[in-house]
């Protein structure tokens, strides 16, 4: 959740000098986003994935900085809770094999980790089920100031306890005085470099199509013994560190946590202009030792506003743009990762070029219900989607028919973005067996957790649903492969 600071308590004054920098530096963006040469180069993926700490019993172990003093250089970073950590991978080129030299480079990292966590092993699962609410409070925040601040100052602006309240078998509903429910969230972000006169286009189409991306990536169904929606981190992210009050909420106040408020029509500076108006500072650090194109406050209250796609100002190689897609969940493997990646980016690629007159097809209201349908019900769900004849109005769909007629336009974009056949064929196999399984993580979950809880106590099911997840992870096992006993 963003880097380091020393602070932790900030007076008025510095308060009113970052939203001065601020409005200075959105105004130095419109600037450089203004210049023809700036940030043109070669298309590029990177990703970050948050992982589990669990024991031989499915359990959260609190050991985040402790591996990461142990691998200082292996891309690693910490999460807001103690037993989370981050992954981070090196930028590839688009072209040729992406996906391949990422996965290796995924492998590898969580390798050393479970070499150097030693009794303890990386999960990547959108919410471990053997959560308890003793894993959450205080306690269990790392202890880095930005971690602190950032739960003191959203619930200063609250001005009340954080509710959580999602529908479910059976529903749940609970009373937070800190952010550490957040930390219950791990994620797949997946980066995307584009140039400045396409990123409206680009953003769009990633809007367009992560609803079904959520759909069929789901795999957070469980929390505290409550079986949820399909990807549950979609409320319970927003519910756990939502800093609106309730008289706020009921007047649509942004939330910090959202899809967005519309299609962009222009470009990036739409969004950071957002940003920066919308969403007063909770971090107000001002650094004088910077170049003209740093922006690092900027770029420090962007890390204090999580959209689940997101526009990202990034100084290095003179400037240049990409997009955050951060909708996705961690696991359950590192194919189904990446096969999620490869079909993500390859339909944000092919319907890039169309989303002039997509926009006008699908209005975001639509759009948006989508994303929310398609975290509580998967990749069962039903979504709504203009005709394929070109015939007037939308159509509903389930996630799964809606993809399988998609992923020729997957193959599509990934063929515009010059990635080699084999891999586009070897990526994205694991998702057209998921399609004609009917099978994700989520509903692999929900199926084996219902098949456990008759033959054992509550705990002792969600305890073995964990290590058998844990089991066909590790062995790299597609999700749609997993037995069902």
């Amino acid at each position: 959740m963003g880097r380091a600071i020393e602070q932790q308590e900030f007076a008025k004054e510095a308060y009113q000098q970052f939203e001065k920098v601020l409005q200075e530096q959105l105004a130095r963006l419109k600037s450089m986003l203004a210049d023809p040469g700036f940030g043109i180069g070669e298309r590029t993926l990177g990703a970050e994935v948050e992982l589990y700490l669990i024991d031989d019993q499915g359990r959260p172990v609190c050991q985040n900085r402790e591996i990461l003093a142990a691998l200082p250089e292996a891309g690693l970073a910490l999460e807001i809770n103690r037993y989370n950590l981050e992954l981070n991978l090196q930028p590839v080129t688009a072209a040729g094999e992406p996906f391949s030299r990422m996965s290796a480079e995924m492998v590898h990292k969580i390798g050393r980790i479970n070499a150097a966590a030693q009794s303890a092993r990386a999960l990547p699962i959108g919410i471990l089920p053997t959560l308890q609410r003793t894993d959450f409070g205080p306690q269990i925040i790392t202890p880095e100031k930005r971690y602190v601040v950032l739960s003191r100052v959203l619930r200063e602006i609250r001005g009340d306890s954080f509710e959580i309240a999602i529908s479910g078998e059976p529903d749940l509903q609970m009373q937070t005085e800190d952010v550490t429910l957040e930390g219950a969230n791990t994620s797949l972000q997946i980066h995307l470099r584009v140039a400045p006169d396409e990123f409206a286009d680009w953003f769009n189409a990633a809007q367009l199509v992560t609803p079904i991306l959520v759909g069929l990536a789901a795999n957070s169904p469980i929390l505290f013994g409550h079986r949820l929606w399909h990807e549950t981190r979609i409320p319970l992210f927003r519910q756990s560190i939502d800093g609106r009050s309730s008289e706020e909420c009921s007047r649509a106040i942004p939330s910090r946590v959202d899809l967005g408020s519309g299609w962009v029509r222009q470009g990036a500076y739409e969004l950071f202009s957002e940003l920066v108006h919308l969403h007063p500072p909770i971090l107000p650090i001002v650094e004088s030792d910077q170049g003209p194109s740093e922006l690092r406050e900027l770029r420090l209250h962007s890390g204090t506003v999580w959209p689940w796609n997101r526009a990202v100002y990034d100084p290095s190689d003179g400037g240049h743009l990409r997009i955050e897609l951060r909708a996705l969940p961690a696991g359950p493997t590192v194919k189904d990762m990446l096969a999620n990646a490869a079909m993500l980016i390859g339909l944000t690629a092919a319907f890039a070029a169309r989303m002039p007159e997509w926009v006008n097809r699908l209005p975001f209201e639509t759009l948006a219900s989508n994303f929310y349908a398609a975290a509580q019900h998967g990749i069962e769900a039903q979504l709504y989607w203009p005709d394929a004849q070109g015939h007037a109005g939308l159509k509903p769909h389930k996630v799964a028919d809606l993809a399988a007629s998609l992923l020729d336009e997957a193959r599509v974009g990934l063929n515009l973005l010059n990635v080699d056949q084999a891999e586009i064929e070897a990526s994205l196999a694991p998702m057209r067996a998921r399609i004609e399984k009917r099978q994700n993580g989520a509903s692999w979950m929900l199926k084996r957790h219902e098949q456990l809880s008759k033959l054992m106590p509550p705990e002792a099911a969600l305890r073995t649903l964990v290590i058998e997840y844990q089991q066909h992870s590790g062995a790299d096992l597609c999700v749609a492969d997993w037995p069902l006993q």
